[in-house]
């Protein structure tokens, strides 16, 4: 009976303690005054998108970074024209949060990620 107990004490112990991988969190706004057509976020190993990112609204998405490098902005404005700004580098196992505003002259970002230290 006391091992059953000790048990549940740990699975109770580890469910309240959770296990979850790392993440960042990225939000990508729209501060201008036209809607966007078409948003790209390429990180380490992968990509994200949406297809339209109406003015002063935002786009949230998480993801896992797996092997290390740069981050990059690629939009298309209402005019039809192509943008590509290039953002902070990420490691793997990277965890926090990435904002990218696009203003009418530029885009900015704001990078808290970093690798876990083991």
């Amino acid at each position: 009976m006391r091992y059953l107990l000790a048990v549940a004490a740990v699975c109770t112990l580890l469910a309240a303690t959770g296990c979850r991988s790392p993440y960042v969190e990225a939000t990508v706004s729209n501060h201008t005054a036209q809607p966007i057509e078409l948003i790209e976020v390429d990180y380490p190993s992968a990509s994200f998108g949406t297809q339209n990112l109406a003015p002063g609204t935002d786009f949230h998405y998480r993801f896992k970074v797996l092997g290390e490098g740069a981050t990059k902005l690629l939009y298309t404005d209402s005019a039809h024209h192509d943008h590509k700004f290039d953002g902070p580098a990420l490691k793997e196992g990277a965890e926090g949060r990435l904002a990218i505003v696009i203003a009418p002259n530029n885009v900015t970002w704001q990078s808290t990620p970093a690798a876990p230290t083991r």
